[in-house]
């Protein structure tokens, strides 16, 4: 993706469940770039209320395998999907219920941080969505920088303003690579007890991670890759 985020459209024959099927479902994935395997044959089920991490060494297809998981790129053999509809990141449906963050958080531009935040939760449909985005900056540690241009933070602060724009919104599936990144200890910690009460209410989420107390605290599956 490039450019502005896309907040979700409006479409009757997509805005609600597909069905009552499984949560994050992933069988038999693979991926090539040329003649190297980045991803060979991997089977994933999350359930909602759990969390996955990925782990392994740089290049071992961690950030791959996300953005096959929400439907960014599509795997060369296998399948994916989010309680029983295939995963594309084109369907609006899978906009409103998959919230991700990469490494390159995309932001609105010509929005201040807390305008940017609004906009989102505003456009997920939540009351009082200034409170609410106000709530959120203060929670991620953006509160002195509510009137400032993304352009203008720091990549920490970035990194953050990215968490806030996960956070905000509402999502059945969190697909978040290394969020840990740019945190300090007293963040992470944060981090951990935020990602546990997303699953605690009910989300699937899957993450990349380099951090082995937070895989520790958070995660009830564990892939190895590489």
């Amino acid at each position: 993706m490039s450019g502005a985020p896309q907040a979700p459209e409006a479409d009757p024959a997509t805005s609600g469940p597909a069905s009552d099927g499984p949560g994050l479902v992933a069988a038999g994935v693979s991926k090539q770039f040329g003649r190297k395997t980045i991803i060979g044959a991997v089977d994933i089920e999350v359930a909602p209320g759990e969390v996955l991490a990925l782990v392994g060494g740089n290049g071992s297809g961690k950030t791959t395998l996300l953005r096959i998981l929400t439907g960014a790129i599509d795997p060369d053999a296998g399948e994916v999907s989010w309680r029983g509809r295939p995963l594309d990141e084109s369907d609006p449906w899978v906009r409103r219920e998959v919230a991700v963050l990469l490494d390159d958080a995309e932001t609105f531009p010509d929005l201040s941080v807390l305008e940017h935040v609004e906009l989102l939760a505003r456009a997920f449909g939540l009351d009082d969505a200034r409170r609410r985005a106000t709530e959120v900056l203060d929670e991620v540690g953006l509160s002195g920088q509510v009137g400032q241009l993304p352009t203008s933070l720091s990549s920490g602060q970035r990194h953050r303003l990215g968490l806030a724009s996960v956070l905000v919104r509402p999502a059945g599936l969190v697909v978040l690579d290394e969020p840990e990144q740019r945190l300090d200890e007293s963040g992470r910690l944060w981090l951990s007890t935020r990602l546990r009460r997303l699953a605690d209410d009910g989300a699937s989420i899957v993450l990349a991670s380099h951090d082995e107390q937070l895989v520790e605290d958070v995660a009830d599956l564990v892939l190895e890759l590489g």
